[in-house]
């Protein structure tokens, strides 16, 4: 019988690990919950960069699919991904990568919100003899990029692909904001409103004679809130596979939903100050401080035994490169426990995406608690 206790003592660290069954009880979480409303769910994997996440987060591995990277439908493409939207304004530079993708079987769709990108896109499209799909992003909360869903450039937009070499797919849109709100009816009023932006958008390319077969919206937060999705035909989100101490902040999940942690060990104590010092600084945790303007501060990370179990009223409370200073959080009256030299403990990210980034790979815990330690590759880059 595999030894887990052993195979963590002999990891490297700091070592970036995940929980599998919690990771799939968040994947059936959301997929059950939008399935149940009659819409698809397209994940996005710019969290997880994992071909073995994506085969459990997709539907039979193939897609639907977002990403952020070309280097991500690059890498999902070539594991078999047929269906993906590459969610981040395109530019002229980037659309004969996109033709490669596409020509080797993915039917990858891009995004925009200019007529400059619109005419680049029909350009590509007729100069590489292939009709590239674009959908038009919205902006339905004021977040960050995208059009009105009343403006009227939304139809010359349109016209300029649908009348070109190039395909209108659909629109997009992101409930930015949601990030900003905390619980479960807050994050419904901000679902319903990126709704009510992508349906009028749509609506307003189909009277001016459009076609408009794609109407897509997300967050993780809206995503799981969400209750109404008339006129919606597909819903996005990425860092639910996952969690991490900010979505908890904000109501989404419970910490012990959170799938991901980073292993550490203990090096060194600075005990007259409370300090306990490990070996993964911010290069391991990232600089994310999501935490710190929500109602608990988490520091960079509440500190868990090498289970997995938190600790009470620890965290860290500061970083350096290679450093990690644990200590109690503010307020606190709990017993530092004692925790020697070379003591393994685990740390809950704020940012699962930005932590996750660190690394190049997974070190799985599998749901069978019986079974091996499983080691996923990650890709990075753009």
């Amino acid at each position: 019988m595999p030894d887990q206790i052993a195979e963590f003592e002999a990891l490297e660290t700091p070592a970036l690990i995940l929980d599998e069954a919690r990771m799939m009880r968040n994947i059936a979480r959301l997929a059950d919950h939008v399935g149940s409303k009659g819409c698809t769910l397209r994940p996005h994997l710019k969290t997880a960069k994992s071909v073995d996440v994506a085969k459990r987060l997709l539907t039979d591995g193939t897609g639907p699919a977002t990403v952020s990277t070309l280097t991500e439908a690059e890498a999902l493409a070539q594991a078999g991904v047929r269906d993906i939207i590459y969610a981040v304004g395109i530019t002229p530079q980037k659309l004969a990568r996109v033709a490669r993708i596409r020509g080797a079987g993915c039917d990858l769709a891009v995004l925009l919100d200019s007529p400059a990108q619109a005419e680049a896109v029909v350009e590509a499209s007729q100069r590489l003899g292939q009709a590239i799909p674009a959908l038009i992003e919205l902006d339905c909360d004021g977040h960050r990029s995208g059009l009105a869903p009343d403006d009227p450039a939304l139809v010359t937009i349109g016209r300029i692909l649908n009348d070109g070499a190039a395909e209108l797919r659909g629109v997009l849109t992101h409930a930015g904001e949601s990030y900003e709100v905390s619980g479960r009816s807050a994050h419904a009023d901000c679902a319903e409103q990126e709704r009510k932006a992508a349906v009028l958008a749509a609506q307003m390319l189909r009277d001016a004679g459009l076609p408009c077969p794609v109407v897509s919206i997300g967050s993780s937060p809206t995503a799981h809130a969400i209750e109404n999705l008339d006129g919606v035909t597909e819903v996005r989100a990425g860092v639910y596979t996952f969690f991490d101490l900010f979505q908890a902040g904000i109501g989404v999940c419970e910490i012990d939903d959170i799938a991901l942690s980073v292993l550490t060990t203990v090096i060194g104590h600075q005990k007259e100050k409370g300090w306990i010092i490990t070996d993964a600084g911010w290069m391991a945790m990232s600089r994310d401080r999501g935490t710190a303007n929500q109602a608990i501060d988490q520091g960079y990370g509440i500190v868990c035994d090498a289970d997995g179990r938190p600790l009470s009223d620890l965290i860290v409370i500061t970083a350096n490169q290679e450093h990690g200073i644990i200590a109690r959080r503010s307020g606190s009256v709990a017993d530092l426990p004692e925790l020697p030299l070379g003591t393994r403990l685990r740390i809950l990210p704020n940012h699962a995406c930005a932590t996750a980034a660190q690394f190049d790979r997974y070190n799985v815990v599998p749901t069978e608690r019986t079974a091996p330690l499983m080691t996923w590759r990650r890709f990075s880059g753009w």
